[in-house]
């Protein structure tokens, strides 16, 4: 794996950890699938490879999403928000995004719905 280019590193805002916030969308319907953390590792090797890779905060590791599961991400696009803290990472979901399970990790615990 190469490093990620110095221009790169400086446009985005790193966290006191090091890490990025990932919002995760379907690419065709702009579903929101996932929140995730990226390290320059992890993004670095997104662009490289387009599958999707992130930072485990409980494992401490790279976990390249679907390794294990086989619920993959193909990357369609990466973009850095206007304030270089978070990055919409546009996919292709295969099988469930979330790890209960289901398509995306916001289906469970509606606050607030229209006509609710």
């Amino acid at each position: 794996m190469t490093t990620m280019s110095p221009e790169l590193a400086a446009r985005v805002r790193w966290n006191a950890d090091g890490l990025v916030c990932a919002v995760v969308q379907q690419y065709d319907t702009r579903e929101v699938l996932m929140v995730a953390w990226m390290s320059d590792q992890a993004l670095t090797r997104t662009l490289e490879t387009r599958e999707a890779t992130y930072w485990s905060r409980s494992r401490q590791e790279l976990w390249i999403k679907g390794a294990t599961s086989g619920h993959t991400q193909a990357v369609h696009e990466v973009r850095l928000d206007c304030d270089g803290d978070t990055l919409l990472v546009l996919v292709d979901q295969q099988g469930a995004a979330c790890h209960t399970g289901d398509r995306t990790c916001f289906d469970a615990d509606v606050l607030l719905a229209d006509g609710a």
